[in-house]
Parts: C-alpha cells; sequence; structure tokens
C-alpha cells in the first residue's frame, strides 16, 4: 500500500535544532495533507504541525515560533524544522499522510516514529 519512511531524529541540547523528513512512497493516487504527531511516554499523541497540499498549515500552541512544516508534493514528502528545542520537546515522533484512494476513500498511515530526545 503507502509506506512512510522517517529521518533525522536524534539527541540535542536545548536550544538547539533539528530536522525530521517523511517520503511517502508506494500506491499513492492523491495526498490531501500530510503532517506530525508526537507523543511521550504517558502521555496522549498529539498533532505537532500539519499541512495540506494546498499549503495551508496548522500548528499545537506549544511549538509555533519554534517549529515549521514545509513539503514537497511532487516527492509526497513532508519536513519538520525544530528550533529552540525545550526538554518537554522530547517524544517519538509519528509522520501522517492523510491519503485519498481512487474510489474517494480517505486512509491514514503513519511512519514507524523517531526519537527526539532533547536534554538540558
Amino acid at each position: 500500500q503507502v509506506q512512510l519512511v522517517e529521518s533525522g531524529g536524534g539527541l540535542v541540547q536545548a536550544g538547539g535544532s533539528l530536522r525530521l523528513s517523511c517520503a511517502a512512497s508506494g500506491s499513492i493516487f492523491s495526498v490531501n495533507a500530510m503532517g506530525w504527531y508526537r507523543q511521550a511516554p504517558g502521555k496522549q499523541r498529539e498533532l505537532v504541525a500539519s499541512i495540506t497540499s494546498g499549503g495551508s498549515t496548522n500548528y499545537v500552541d506549544s511549538v509555533k515560533g519554534r517549529f515549521t512544516i514545509s513539503r514537497d508534493n511532487a516527492k509526497n514528502t513532508v519536513f519538520l524544522q525544530m528550533n529552540s528545542l525545550k526538554p518537554e520537546d522530547t517524544a517519538v515522533y509519528y509522520c501522517n499522510l492523510d491519503h485519498l484512494t481512487p474510489l474517494g476513500r480517505r486512509q491514514w498511515y503513519w511512519g514507524p516514529g523517531t526519537q527526539v530526545t532533547v536534554s538540558s
């Protein structure tokens, strides 16, 4: 079906930066939106940032002004530039694809997740 491949996670000190990448491949018909979610131990998975194929973006309040989401629609790739990282940003980050099938059905796909750890 559809596969998502993520890269860019790692360990960084507070105030540092990381850039996450996610490329979708497989039987892709139409992409409505792509986004990044994160989940810390013992907490709910939350939307960090999303971007539609038309370029509209959405961010959780805690990352506004620090994170920037972008995409390459032709390559079905989404990026998350994370600046001024804080220890509370530590989580597993998951790439999400909102896919529209040829029959008009919407399907969500998830990447395997990549660990982001911010030390103080």
